[in-house]
């Protein structure tokens, strides 16, 4: 999720001040009667050149997108925002530096395309979107999966197509030499079956503790907690929507938490339009 300048197809630089968006647009200059003088630093840039007809070339793609952005936004009289991402602690800057100066009384639409990441981190995103609108409208074209299940269930409404997948809501480890991502609940679900198949015949000790190597005492603990927490994550996405009671929230969570959180064995689980209804 990148933040892209809106200033039109000119992009940065077309005009003779600094663009659009920059902080030269939003920082406080100090009035002559105020107590301390803090120069803008900004002030004296000097102004962008003209654009080649290369670099607009190679930037065509971007000004598109900004042009769709743009026509989407005067159609439905919101904000839009484009998150094609996983979602991770540097995902809160990002969407930051695209709402910062939205309209808390404007709807916010996100068209959020993400194979998840963090929970904690998809709670913050959801209040964050939540803080800067009146509406919050999630928009799934292709995948929302763990986490960004987590962001969709905090918005006020998800739009969904044949297309769209939402996902299982279950924390994943790195686990091994290429940090391969696990289940948490695969992970205990392993040892366990191990720990049967060594009662029942304790010659094969040696072959399940090769199989089971990378696994740690502290990951096990660490995966009960972080499934533990799970159910709480999503009640935490439920009430960053404003408009919910805390009755209407807990109601919600304890609708999810079978299908969403206990009931599917594959963290690749795909839930459609008509799973989500």
């Amino acid at each position: 999720m990148e933040p892209e300048d809106h200033a039109g197809q000119d992009g940065p630089g077309s005009g003779t001040g600094a663009p659009q968006g920059q902080a030269s647009d939003y920082l406080h200059e100090a009035q002559p009667d105020s107590p301390v003088d803090i120069p803008n630093p900004f002030k004296e840039l000097p102004a962008f050149p003209t654009q080649s007809p290369l670099f607009h070339a190679e930037h065509a793609a971007r000004y598109e997108r900004q042009r769709l952005i743009e026509y989407y936004e005067h159609q439905f009289d919101c904000r839009l925002v484009v998150f094609i991402d996983g979602i991770w602690p540097r995902s809160i800057v990002c969407l930051e530096e695209l709402v910062f100066d939205a309209d808390p009384d404007q709807d916010l639409h996100m068209i959020l395309s993400s194979p998840g990441g963090d929970g904690e981190t998809a709670v913050r995103l959801a209040r964050a979107a939540q803080a800067r609108c009146r509406n919050l409208t999630v928009i799934v074209p292709d995948q929302a999966k763990s986490a960004a299940t987590v962001l969709a269930v905090g918005a006020h409404h998800i739009l969904m197509g044949p297309t769209s997948d939402l996902g299982p809501v279950d924390p994943q480890f790195q686990i091994g030499p290429n940090n391969e991502l696990v289940a948490g609940k695969d992970l205990l679900a392993a040892v366990q079956h191990a720990e049967q198949a060594i009662t029942a015949n304790p010659d094969s000790y040696p072959l399940h503790a090769a199989m089971l190597a990378d696994v740690t005492g502290v990951m096990l603990q660490q995966a009960r907690s972080a499934l533990e927490r799970t159910s709480d994550l999503v009640l935490e996405a439920l009430m960053s929507n404003p408009s919910r009671t805390q009755a209407e929230a807990l109601a919600l969570r304890d609708q999810l938490k079978a299908p969403l959180i206990d009931l599917p064995t594959s963290h690749g689980a795909v839930f459609g339009a008509e799973d989500a209804l």
